[in-house]
Parts: structure tokens; sequence; C-alpha cells
């Protein structure tokens, strides 16, 4: 066995440092009483609460909130159709075609997809919105849960929709009964995907956002060009404790599944 070394530590503690001293330095700043975020002037927790009477960042986080869960729905919904037809379809015409539409986004610089679909809103007369948003939020999130759904579907054993076809299910009853429960964890992690990718992004929702759709990623950039102020700080502390409960809930979760799943095992072997 290799010995942990003093090249590994130190390489493992400024690589951590890298990643995560400047979240500690934000979160202890977002308890400065002083207007000046680079200036300790004392503890205090003022600024989360002019964070939560602030009307312009709860309207863009409403926004932000409603258009992830829309569209990282109508995405799965969409990409584990597509995921379906690239893996079970077999060799049809213009396959390699849907392919590369499918996969594409997965590649395109955001600008290009911005734009593009920038012009089509303004080619048939869409007015910018909650609605454009959603649209382009849709469009290139769904590559992403076909890319999870498709690695599940290929591995899938289809002789269990084989048994329930030959019991009298439909194609789509044998899906629905059979099939989706199984790809069930790669349909959720496509859809927290596509959420996360929705939250997150900043590139597209600028070319899609009308004047009274502004989304989080939007508000927190035109508020920085003018200076970083406390409540911005106190905002991204919020989220960084969302998501490290969310990591963390997801990996107790997991980990109790894995200590269950393995006494299941070992009561079935003794038994």
């Amino acid at each position: 066995m290799r010995r942990f070394g003093w090249f590994n530590a130190t390489s493992l503690t400024l690589g951590l440092a890298f990643l995560y001293l400047p979240m500690v330095i934000l979160i202890v700043y977002s308890f400065n009483e002083s207007k000046l975020v680079t200036v300790w002037a004392g503890f205090s927790t003022k600024w989360y609460g002019e964070l939560f009477r602030n009307e312009a960042f709860l309207d863009a986080a409403w926004v932000t909130l409603k258009v992830a869960v829309v569209s990282s729905t109508i995405a799965t919904v969409l990409g584990t159709m597509a995921a379906q037809v690239l893996v079970r379809a077999g060799r049809f015409p213009g396959r390699t075609l849907f392919s590369g539409m499918i996969y594409a986004p997965l590649v395109m610089p955001e600008v290009i997809t911005g734009l593009s679909l920038l012009l089509l809103f303004i080619a048939i007369g869409l007015d910018r919105g909650v609605f454009t948003i959603i649209l382009a939020h849709t469009t290139f999130s769904m590559c992403y849960v076909s890319v999870v759904v498709s690695a599940r579907l290929a591995t899938f054993d289809r002789s269990l929709e084989e048994a329930a076809l030959d019991l009298g299910c439909t194609p789509f009853d044998a899906f629905r009964s059979v099939t989706l429960p199984v790809i069930a964890p790669a349909v959720i992690a496509g859809w927290l995907l596509a959420f996360t990718l929705s939250l997150d992004d900043l590139v597209i929702a600028s070319f899609a956002a009308g004047p009274a759709s502004t989304t989080l990623p939007i508000k927190i950039w035109s508020s920085i060009r003018l200076g970083v102020s406390p409540e911005i700080n106190a905002l991204s502390t919020i989220l960084i404790g969302v998501v490290s409960a969310g990591v963390i809930s997801a990996s107790l979760i997991s980990k109790r599944a894995m200590v269950l799943r393995a006494r299941e095992e070992r009561q079935a072997e003794q038994g």
C-alpha cells in the first residue's frame, strides 16, 4: 500500500483550498456589519433581513424556480422519449441526423444557442418572457437527460419487457409498468441535472428573457456590475447551504439504500 506522504497531503490541501476557500470567505463576509464587503466591521445578520425584504431578488428567485421546475420536467419527458428512440428503434432513415441533433447542444457554445433562439423568437413574433426562457432551457437541457437515460436503457434487460408483452401488456403498459420503474433512478438523475442547469444558466436566459422576466443569475450579474453588495453574499451563502444540504441528504439516502440492499442480500443468502 502506498503511503499518504507529504506531497499528496500538500496537493490535497492546496486543491481543497483553491476550491473552497473563496466560498468560506464569501460566507464569512455575508455576516459583515459593514456595507463594504472587503472591510470587516463586526458580526451581523442584518444583510439576510435586507435580502428577504428585497422584492427584486425574491421575484427573480421565484421566476428562476418556476422556470427550472417546468423546463426540467418537460426536458425529462422529451429526453426520455428521445433516449427510447435512440436505443430501441434500431436503424431507421434519418437516425444519424436525429442523433446528431440530440447531442449537438452538448457541444454547442451557449452564446450560439441563445442567439439562435433569440432570432427564432423574433422571427415568429413571440414576446420574450417566462415562456421563452422555459422553451430555451428545455431545448438545451433535454439532451443531457437523453444521454443519462440512454446509458441506462442500453444495459436494460429487455426480457423483462418481453415477458410483460407475452402476458398481454401493450407496449405502453409494458414501458410504464416494467421499464420505467427500472430506469427511474436515471430519469430522476436526468431531471436533477436539467434542474441544476436551469438554475445556473445565465447566457441563454439573458437572450430569452424579457424585461419582466429576470432570473436570479441575471439579477445577480446585473447587480455585481455596480459592485458586490453584502446582500449578494447573503444570497450566495443561502444557495451554498441549500446545495450542501441537498448533497448531504442524497449521500445519506444513497448510503442507507446500500445498507438495506446489502442486508436484504444477506437475509436472502441465509434463507
